[in-house]
C-alpha cells in the first residue's frame, strides 16, 4: 500500500488482549460468539448464566476494543465495542484488538474492517494448514496500519462512520417496513382480523370501505379449523410455482449478479449483498426482479428474500414465483413464514446436509381466500416491497463507494474536502 501518511504495522499499533472474564464479579452476562455479530453490529443482547456457558467463553471485553474473528474472517464477524462492556464475554475464536493509543480505535476499526484488508485476511486464512481457513493476530501482525495525524484519523472516522449509519438506517427502515408486510399478512389470512370485525359490527381497521367490503362477514368449518366463508383450503402449489431455467457458466457473464445462499440474511426479506456471476465454473439458476429465492439447504436457517434485480443464483436455492399476479403479495408471505419454515425443516431430508424439496413445499396447506382480496393485499404491501428494493440498492451503493474510496482515502492518496 503506497501512502502520503507514515505507514506502521498492526502489531506495532494494537495487541491482541486476552483478558480472562470474571463470572465470579459478573455470574450473568452477555456471551457473544463468532455468528453473534456481523459486519460492525452486534446481533443480540441476550443475558446468560455464566455457569452453563461453553468453554471457549473467556475473554472480556471493555469498551474500544475491535471484534475480529479468527475463523473465515472474509465472512463479516467483526464489530467495534462502542458501550460499557463489563458483562459481555467473547468466545476466544475472536480476536480482542485493543490499539496501543497512537492509531484511534475507530480508525483502526476501518482500516481493518474494509473490504480489501479483510480480503486480505481471508487469504492468509486459506493459506495455512487446518480444518478451517483461520489466520492468528501473530498471522496478520504486519498488516501495514496507515498513521495520518490524529485529527485527520478523527475526521475520516466520522467520515466512514456516517455512512456505515446510513446503511443501518436504511436497513433498520427495511425491517420495520417487511414487519408492517407481515404484520398485515398475519391480520388478513391468519388470524382473519377484518372477519372478527365484520361480526362484532365494527369496522375493519387499517383499510378503506372499499377493501373492507371484499371480507365476508361469517365463517365455515374446513379440514383446517374455521375459515372466512368462501374461502377455501389449498396447498402452496395453488399460489406458487418454482422456475428451473439453468444457466451454464459459458452463459455467466461480467455485469451479470449472482446471489449464494451466503448472501442471504437470515429471517429478511431484505437482500444485503451480492457478487458478480463472471468467472463462475458451475451452472447456477436463473431469477427474476421480485421472485423469491429460497434458501432449500438447511431451511432451518430461513433464508428468503425477494430478488431485487434479475440475475443468478446457486442451486441450492429455489426460485419461485406467484401463478398469478394477484398471488404474488401472499405467495411471497407464505413462503417466508415461520410456519412454513417448520414445516421445511420437518420435511427436510440428509443428516449433514438437509434439503427440502418443491414437491414437499408444494403440499403445505394453505387457506386460500378469494381472489380479488388477494389481489388488493398485493397492490397493499407492493409500495412497501419496492421501497425496500429501493433501499437494498442504496445500500448496496453506499457500501460499494465506501470499500473503493475507504482505502485511498486511509492511505492518504485521497483528501476529504
Amino acid at each position: 500500500m503506497s501512502s502520503e501518511w507514515p505507514l506502521s504495522e498492526l502489531g506495532k499499533e494494537a495487541f491482541n488482549a486476552s483478558r480472562p472474564f470474571s463470572f465470579k464479579s459478573h455470574p450473568q452476562v452477555v456471551f457473544v460468539n463468532t455468528g453473534d455479530v456481523l459486519q460492525g453490529k452486534f446481533l443480540h443482547k441476550n443475558i446468560s448464566n455464566g455457569a452453563v456457558l461453553p468453554g471457549q467463553a473467556k475473554k472480556a471485553l471493555k469498551q474500544d476494543d475491535i471484534l475480529l474473528t479468527e475463523i473465515r474472517p472474509g465472512n463479516g464477524r467483526y464489530a467495534f465495542v462502542d458501550f460499557p462492556a463489563e458483562k459481555y464475554v467473547v468466545s476466544t475464536k475472536f480476536m480482542v484488538i485493543e490499539s496501543h493509543g497512537r492509531v484511534i480505535p475507530r480508525f483502526l476499526y476501518h482500516v481493518l474492517t474494509n473490504q480489501s484488508a479483510l480480503d486480505e485476511f481471508q487469504r492468509i486464512a486459506e493459506s495455512r494448514s487446518g480444518t478451517f481457513p483461520q489466520i492468528t493476530f501473530d498471522s496478520i501482525e504486519h498488516f501495514p496500519v496507515p498513521v495520518p495525524p490524529p485529527d485527520v484519523q478523527e475526521e475520516l472516522a466520522g467520515f466512514f462512520d456516517a455512512i456505515d449509519n446510513r446503511i443501518t438506517l436504511l436497513r433498520e427502515t427495511n425491517t420495520t417496513l417487511e414487519a408492517i408486510a407481515q404484520a398485515l399478512f398475519k391480520s388478513w389470512f391468519v388470524d382473519f382480523d377484518p372477519v372478527h370485525a365484520k361480526i362484532q359490527g365494527r369496522a375493519p381497521e387499517g383499510m378503506d370501505e372499499a377493501t373492507a367490503a371484499l371480507f365476508p362477514d361469517s365463517f365455515e368449518e374446513s379440514e383446517l379449523g374455521p375459515v372466512p366463508k368462501g374461502w377455501k383450503v389449498g396447498v402452496l402449489n395453488d399460489i406458487a410455482k418454482t422456475v428451473k431455467k439453468q444457466l451454464s457458466p459459458t452463459d455467466l457473464h461480467a455485469g451479470l449478479n449472482y446471489v449464494g445462499l451466503e448472501h442471504i440474511p437470515r429471517k429478511s426479506l431484505s437482500l444485503v449483498d451480492w457478487d458478480d456471476a463472471s468467472g463462475l465454473e458451475s451452472a447456477k439458476a436463473a431469477f427474476r426482479k421480485d421472485d423469491v429465492l429460497f434458501g432449500k439447504l438447511r431451511p432451518y436457517f430461513h433464508k428468503v428474500v425477494i430478488a431485487p434485480f434479475d440475475g443468478v443464483c446457486s442451486t441450492d436455492i429455489l426460485v419461485c414465483q406467484p401463478t398469478k399476479p394477484s398471488y404474488r403479495g401472499i405467495s411471497a408471505q407464505h413462503l417466508f413464514s415461520e410456519e412454513l419454515i417448520a414445516y421445511a425443516d420437518r420435511l427436510s431430508n440428509g443428516a449433514k446436509m438437509p434439503r427440502v424439496n418443491w414437491g414437499d413445499l408444494a403440499a403445505y396447506q394453505i387457506v386460500l381466500p378469494v381472489e380479488v382480496i388477494s389481489d388488493a393485499f398485493s397492490k397493499t404491501i407492493d409500495p412497501l416491497i419496492e421501497r425496500i428494493t429501493h433501499n437494498v440498492h442504496e445500500a448496496k451503493t453506499l457500501a460499494s463507494l465506501r470499500d473503493t474510496f475507504l482505502p485511498r482515502l486511509i492511505s492518504g492518496q485521497l483528501q476529504l474536502p
